[in-house]
C-alpha cells in the first residue's frame, strides 16, 4: 500500500496587492477600538503604497528595515515611524495565519526593531491663567457658545480624550460620595474609570443641556447653522475644531485637545494634587505616563541653568 504523500504547502515570498488587501482586512477584523482601526488602516496603507512603489521583492526583514529607513528619512517623529511598523508586523503576523507569507519571513520582519527615542519631545501645557481664558472666551447665550464652553470645561477639567467627550452619555454622569462625577467610563484600551467633574465644571455642563434639553444620550450634539441642536453626537474632529477656535482667539497656536489634558494633569499637580490621584484620573496603567503629561522628566519653567548667572566684566578692572 503505497502512503499518501501531502504536499508541502507553498508559501509567497512576494505578496500581490490582492494578498495585501485580504492581509490588512484580517488586520482591521482583529481590532475592536475604532481609533485604532483608524489608524492601523492608515498606516497599512502607506505601507501597501511604498512596498508597490518599490521593485517587487520579497517581503521579508531587510524590506521592511528599507521602510523603516525610508519613514526615517521622511522626518517623521519616532512615535510615528514606531506605530507605522508595528502595523507592518501586524500585517506580516496576519500574512503568515491567512498561509500567504512563510512563517519565517514573518517571524524575521517581527524582529525588526523600531526607530530609538533620544531624550523626550516637549509637551504643550496651558497656564491656569491661560486655561480660564481660553474657557470663558466661548461664554455666550447661543447654544453653540454654551456647548463649546461646556466642552472646552470638561476637557480642562476633567481631561478627558476626544474620543470620551464626543461618547459621552447622560447617564454616566451621577453623583458619588457627594460628588458629581463621570461612573465607570470605558476609555482607551478598555480601561475603566471614574471621573469627578469640577463644581465650575458641572455648571457650565448643566447651562449647555437645559438650554439643549439634553436628558438622555450623548452630550454633546451638533448644532445647525440656524442654532438649532441636530442629530445624536458629534464628530472628534468638532472638538479639534473647539479647541483651535478659541485658543486661536485668546492667542495661543498650536493648541490641540490632548494639550488640555496635560493641562487638567499639570493643573492638579500643581496645586498639591497626588501623582497616584492623577494617575486614576487620566486612566492611565503606567505612572511613568502620567509623569510624562506632568513634564517631570524636565521643568521648563524653572530651568536648572537659572540657578547660576555670568556677571559681566567691569571696565577698569584687570
Amino acid at each position: 500500500m503505497v502512503p499518501n504523500k501531502r504536499k508541502a504547502k507553498l508559501h509567497r515570498t512576494v505578496l500581490r496587492l490582492s494578498d495585501l488587501d485580504h492581509s490588512k482586512t484580517a488586520v482591521l477584523n482583529a481590532l475592536t477600538s475604532p481609533a485604532s482601526r483608524r489608524t492601523y488602516e492608515y498606516a497599512i496603507e502607506q505601507f501597501i503604497a511604498w512596498y508597490c512603489s518599490e521593485p517587487r521583492l520579497a517581503l521579508n526583514r531587510i524590506v521592511v528595515v528599507r521602510y523603516r529607513i525610508h519613514l526615517e528619512a521622511s522626518g517623521l517623529a519616532t512615535a510615528t515611524i514606531n506605530q507605522r511598523l508595528a502595523a507592518v508586523r501586524r500585517l506580516a503576523h496576519e500574512a503568515a495565519d491567512c498561509g500567504l507569507l512563510s512563517a519565517d519571513l514573518a517571524a524575521g520582519i517581527q524582529r525588526v526593531k523600531g526607530a530609538r527615542q533620544l531624550g523626550h519631545r516637549s509637551g504643550n501645557w496651558l497656564s491656569l491663567e491661560q486655561s480660564s481664558q481660553l474657557v470663558n472666551c466661548a461664554s455666550g447665550d447661543g447654544l453653540r457658545e454654551r456647548r463649546d464652553c461646556a466642552m472646552l470645561a470638561i476637557l480642562v477639567g476633567c481631561g478627558l480624550r476626544r474620543a470620551e467627550l464626543t461618547n459621552l452619555p447622560v447617564e454616566k454622569i451621577q453623583i458619588r460620595q457627594g460628588h458629581w462625577v463621570i461612573v465607570d467610563l470605558v476609555g482607551k484600551g478598555g480601561h475603566v474609570r471614574t471621573i469627578p467633574i469640577p463644581r465650575w465644571a458641572k455648571e457650565k455642563l448643566d447651562r449647555w443641556t437645559s438650554a439643549a434639553m439634553i436628558s438622555t444620550g450623548r452630550v454633546f450634539r451638533t448644532i445647525r447653522k440656524n442654532g438649532k441642536v441636530w442629530g445624536d453626537c458629534i464628530n472628534v474632529n468638532v472638538v479639534w475644531h473647539v479647541v483651535n477656535r478659541y485658543s486661536r482667539s485668546i492667542g495661543l497656536e498650536h493648541v490641540a485637545p490632548h494639550d488640555l489634558r496635560r493641562t487638567c494633569a499639570k493643573l492638579c499637580h500643581s496645586n498639591g494634587g497626588e501623582l497616584e490621584q492623577i494617575q486614576f484620573l487620566l486612566g492611565h496603567v503606567s505612572v511613568q505616563t502620567t509623569e510624562r503629561y506632568l513634564g517631570c522628566k524636565q521643568n521648563l519653567s524653572q530651568p536648572v541653568n537659572d540657578r547660576f548667572e555670568i556677571t559681566p566684566q567691569i571696565a577698569g578692572l584687570d
